[in-house]
């Protein structure tokens, strides 16, 4: 059994996903590198395939046809061999001294039996043109010692873990139904969310190990094409709300970490839906807030009365305005987009 498997989805990937690749050889016979072909139209196939018969031990090319991203983390999941499982994007990469260092931590875990259900590292925002390359560390959570959710600290809103902070046991992935819908963006978000209360013990490393590109102008997250497919963030949203019940949960740190990466998503679906402009994606905020209220009274109130609800719900003209002030504020503070 390899140690680590890196889930590399690609689509026309062409232009980039070599040094992706590169990135991750140097975990040597301790990784498999799964390159996973979304049915791409242009030279990733043979790309991957020209990679895997170089290094026959290490990668593996899955060829499959289109299903889109969510549908190409499944696959890598279905096809894993791996202790761990990482999701490391076609145009991303990881920094190789912070990697070293996490395959060696991972490794002696493993060795002593103590073997974690995630673990956390920090990553870094490569936006194309910003001289100060933006570090997100996982505050709250302890440093360099095995923990529960017990142990962590306070832990601001906004500071949440993405997809490419993490690295899980595959077992658990499996273990908690994790199957994310295809042909949807944004999926990474239910990727990190849905098997969170399946999680018992975790490591965090102060590592900048992940290398997060930002600033094609064709990427999901740039913010006219986050409008343009914003019925694909309504989807992801309520698919969180329906697959997780907090109230459920029996931990409170966990609950209430939940509640709060499930806020900062509705937040986001409300003010792209606001920042539009149109009427149809005025009325589907209104849709989306009544989903969520016909779903769970308890949990409408909660996200309402918190100060992030309350913003995004003001009344009119004046009201929508404040609430993307409020978002903008909030980009320049955590850097993305």
């Amino acid at each position: 059994m390899k140690l680590l498997t890196f889930a590399i989805p690609c689509y026309n990937s062409e232009a980039y996903m070599e040094n992706c690749i590169k990135s991750l050889l140097p975990g040597g016979e301790d990784v498999e590198i799964l390159i996973v072909n979304d049915g791409s139209k242009d030279k990733t196939a043979e790309i991957a395939d020209r990679y895997a018969a170089e290094y026959p031990t290490i990668v593996r090319a899955i060829h499959q046809e289109n299903g889109g991203h969510g549908e190409a983390v499944n696959a890598g999941i279905r096809n894993a061999t791996g202790l761990y499982f990482k999701v490391v994007d076609s145009d991303d990469w990881v920094d190789e001294e912070a990697y070293e260092k996490i395959l060696s931590k991972l490794k002696e875990l493993v060795q002593s039996k103590n073997q974690i259900d995630m673990m956390l590292a920090n990553y870094v925002y490569e936006k194309v043109g910003a001289k100060h390359k933006k570090v997100m560390r996982q505050a709250g959570f302890p440093k360099d010692r095995v923990f529960t959710w017990s142990d962590v600290g306070h832990i601001r809103k906004g500071n949440y873990i993405l997809m490419h902070s993490v690295i899980y046991r595959t077992q658990l992935l499996r273990d908690c139904g994790l199957e994310l819908p295809k042909h949807t963006f944004y999926v990474d978000n239910i990727y990190v969310y849905k098997p969170l209360p399946y999680v018992r013990s975790m490591y965090y490393m102060d590592e900048d190990f992940y290398r997060y590109f930002i600033g094609r102008d064709d990427q999901s997250v740039n913010e006219k094409v986050m409008i343009g497919r914003i019925d694909q963030q309504i989807r992801v949203n309520k698919i969180m709300i329906d697959d997780v019940n907090l109230w459920k949960i029996p931990n409170p740190k966990c609950r209430k970490y939940m509640f709060n990466y499930l806020e900062i998503i509705t937040v986001i679906s409300t003010v792209m839906l606001i920042h539009s402009g149109t009427e149809e994606n005025l009325q589907k905020k209104r849709e989306l807030w009544t989903y969520i209220k016909e779903k769970d009274i308890r949990l409408f109130h909660k996200l309402r009365s918190g100060i992030m609800g309350n913003t995004m719900n003001l009344p009119g003209k004046g009201g929508r305005k404040i609430s993307v002030a409020a978002y903008k504020l909030s980009q320049k503070i955590v850097g993305f987009n």
